[in-house]
């Protein structure tokens, strides 16, 4: 019985022998003839840690016949971290080719941070165009007005390469576009006349161009080229016609203002008139009563009543000549009165 489970066990572990050295001794043999140095045990600790062992082999022979310097344990942790290991890896390939100084580090960060690795790689060795405005956005065109008042739209074609240093952190191409954007404005804003863009477009690319526009951010700006260039309105005429409209109503309503306050201030001198009237209603009012007074008093001879009287009715008698005949009225002592 000792010998046959001995046996069992033996043949037992001669199997799984048979197993692991099935499942790997390709793989290994592989990576031993083309200088990948990846060994059984790796492969094993690789299957144990559910790693797509095949798959870590194929790029690591691919990247070793490249030329590329990296270690199995550096591609593991990417694949672990959720990276693409093969992109990457065709991305370091790719740049190394180029001449590029991409290390597997940086490319794996770039990677992890949500970039198409392989994408910057290409677009570094290959510049592309992107329009400016963004025709996704919904806008075809970028409206700038110049100091003559004449509006001009634009659209220009910005041809960028990625710095592959500065990908990670770096501006993206939204930030280019409005950088440009906002360039192109400027440089048609401080021309004086509309028709010396239209006449040569390359004003506006070249003061873009010349604006470092592309700093801090993941592109280096190649080329601005003015795909489209036309005149739009006469913004400066429709201020003007609105400016002289709004003028317009704040003089009548000034004038209204002023119409009210002169009716105002009739309204309020006829009540004057009227309140005046009145005093003197009561003053003379007072008069017989101040006769009376004097009367009694003695201070008045019944004479100089009647001299008073005399005198009032030659006043009231001139009065009514002198409105008949057009003259001037006088009052009891000779002086004409109002």
């Amino acid at each position: 019985m000792v010998w046959i489970v001995v046996a069992a066990v033996a043949a037992l572990v001669f199997l799984i022998f048979l197993f692991v050295f099935f499942s790997f001794i390709r793989l290994w043999i592989q990576s031993l003839l083309t200088g990948a140095n990846i060994s059984i045990f790796n492969l094993v600790g690789m299957k144990l840690r559910k790693v797509n062992y095949e798959m870590l082999v194929n790029q690591k022979i691919a990247l070793v016949q490249a030329g590329v310097r990296v270690t199995t344990e550096d591609l593991e942790s990417h694949f672990l971290a959720g990276g693409k290991v093969p992109r990457t890896a065709a991305a370091v390939i790719a740049a190394h080719k180029a001449g590029l100084d991409l290390p597997w580090k940086t490319a794996a960060a770039i990677d992890l941070a949500g970039r198409d690795v392989l994408e910057a790689v290409r677009t570094s060795v290959n510049p592309k165009v992107i329009d400016c405005p963004d025709p996704a956005k919904g806008k075809q065109f970028l409206d700038a007005v110049c100091k003559n008042g004449i509006q001009l739209l634009a659209k220009a074609r910005v041809t960028v390469r990625t710095k592959l240093e500065r990908l990670v952190g770096g501006a993206t191409e939204e930030t280019i576009i409005a950088r440009v954007g906002e360039g192109i404005v400027k440089a048609i804003g401080s021309a004086h006349d509309h028709k010396e863009i239209l006449a040569n477009p390359g004003l506006i690319s070249q003061t873009v161009l010349h604006s470092g526009l592309d700093a801090q951010t993941a592109f280096e700006i190649v080329s601005i080229d003015i795909a489209n260039l036309e005149p739009g309105d006469n913004i400066g005429a429709k201020l003007a016609a609105d400016q002289a409209t709004t003028d317009l109503r704040v003089a009548q309503a000034e004038a209204e203002k002023r119409r009210a306050a002169a009716v105002a201030r009739e309204q309020e001198m006829q009540a004057l008139v009227q309140e005046n009237r009145a005093k003197v209603v009561l003053a003379e009012a007072e008069i017989p009563q101040a006769i009376a007074a004097a009367f009694r008093e003695g201070k008045l001879g019944i004479m100089e009543y009647y001299n008073m009287r005399n005198l009032q009715a030659d006043t009231t008698m001139r009065n009514n000549i002198a409105g008949m005949t057009g003259g001037q009225a006088t009052d009891g002592s000779g002086r004409s009165g109002s």
